[in-house]
């Protein structure tokens, strides 16, 4: 283990010395690259447009229990169309697919932005949820079959890292806009800022669409074996899962239960303003890109099921902190801290799932993981905005904490002496690969 860590400082200098010479050196593919460049328009432009979507509902005077139901009936969509997506992606191809997610994704998140009457909202909410969910099952299979078992983990880093840098910037954008609108003579209510920046996010995530169509996927596989593999995902559970998946969709409860709510509570309880949140949020994935960044260390350090557990307790004390303090400026310290703890279990979680099932059954893992999650954080987040509504968020945020500690807690029980060895084992061989 210790003689890793050359190799991570040596990898680490490549990259901060010579970012263009250790992406070349992973030899990504030119159909990789127009992938990427497809997903950054798209993750852009609705990282701002989720980062506001709820401010602006606030704005409009929808109650913290509309905020919710309509979040939840978004949820609520991802679930729905999940199985539904994969046999239209396996029928009619993953291409044609992102098609239409770069399409319907943003067609509907516009006609969120100007309808602005509750029932309708819902409805469309749960419309959108159906075109997201498309991405969720398109990006998996486009991006394994643009990329190489050599290169294929340093894709999916350069798309993730990516990914938080547009959310960054998209927080920013959104802090300061009022103000260079204010400087340029334009007198706009805030609520009519917000509609037109989540109109251009929108046409933001829509631009996608200029380079999509030149994307060459290769071939799919055979049919035997994909049917083969449609047979086995609906009778056949690895007995790892059945521990697997009640802990980790419990945590995704968690997390579902005051993400939505966060600009809210920073803007309605602690009272906030618009500018500082979005510096906030900026603040937040710059965090979050780091600490990700850190895994490893701390995965080494304390065990890859150790290193979870510590950073699901952590994530606790933050929320547990946050329901605590009234004063904004520890408040925004404590969101800082949730931010990052919250998104530092996230690859340690994913790496044990795919480290302790066989490789034939991981794409069945993962979906199950993705349904399961999706179907109790829709639950999770409706649930949570009434009970804002009733109790408010101090005492509410006390009960997520002390439910996040009981999650680690089972986590460490259901999971812990089951999934250790073989994952830790299957951590190294992963980052002696990358050479990380």
């Amino acid at each position: 283990m210790a003689s890793l860590q050359p190799e991570a400082a040596d990898a680490a200098n490549r990259w901060w010395r010579n970012p263009a010479a250790w992406l070349r050196q992973k030899q990504l593919s030119r159909g990789f690259w127009t992938f990427f460049a497809a997903a950054f328009f798209f993750d852009f432009g609705f990282a701002v447009y989720f980062f506001l979507f709820n401010l602006y509902l606030l704005d409009l005077r929808f109650s913290d229990r509309d905020i919710g139901i309509i979040g939840g009936a978004f949820t609520l969509g991802t679930v729905a169309g999940t199985l539904p997506a994969g046999k239209l992606a396996r029928r009619f191809g993953v291409h044609r697919l992102l098609i239409v997610c770069f399409i319907a994704a943003p067609v509907l998140g516009a006609l969120r932005s100007v309808v602005m009457w509750r029932a309708p909202q819902i409805a469309l909410g749960f419309l959108a949820g159906l075109a997201m969910c498309l991405w969720g099952v398109c990006f998996l299979p486009a991006l394994a079959r643009l990329t190489t078992e050599e290169n294929r983990a340093s894709g999916f880093s350069v798309i993730f890292s990516v990914s938080i840098g547009t959310s960054a910037l998209g927080g920013a954008i959104c802090g300061y806009l009022p103000q260079w609108l204010n400087y340029a003579g334009i007198a706009m209510s805030p609520a009519q800022v917000k509609r037109l920046i989540l109109l251009v996010s929108c046409g933001i995530a829509a631009m996608g669409l200029a380079v999509l169509p030149r994307l060459r996927l290769p071939g799919i596989p055979d049919k035997a074996t994909e049917q083969n593999c449609e047979k086995r995902e609906w009778w056949r559970l690895h007995p790892f899962l059945l521990r697997f998946l009640p802990v980790m969709a419990l945590w995704a409860a968690v997390l579902a239960a005051f993400n939505p709510f966060a600009n809210v509570y920073l803007s309605r309880v602690q009272h906030i303003p618009m500018l500082h949140i979005g510096l906030i949020f900026s603040m937040a994935q710059i965090l979050q890109f780091a600490l990700v960044l850190l895994t490893p260390v701390l995965f080494r350090a304390l065990g890859l099921i150790d290193g979870i557990v510590a950073t699901q307790i952590l994530t606790a004390a933050a929320l547990g902190c946050l329901a605590a303090t009234q004063n904004p400026h520890l408040a925004m310290a404590m969101y800082l801290g949730f931010s990052a703890m919250q998104w530092m279990s996230s690859p340690g979680l994913y790496n044990l799932l795919m480290s302790s099932v066989p490789d034939e059954e991981r794409s069945t893992a993962s979906s199950m993981t993705l349904f399961w999650n999706a179907v109790l954080a829709a639950a999770a987040t409706a649930g949570a905005g009434i009970l804002f509504t009733r109790f408010g968020y101090p005492r509410v945020l006390a009960g997520i904490a002390v439910l996040a500690v009981v999650v680690a807690m089972l986590f460490r029980l259901l999971v812990g002496s089951s999934g250790r060895m073989r994952a830790v084992s299957g951590f190294q061989a992963l980052r002696e690969k990358e050479g990380m």
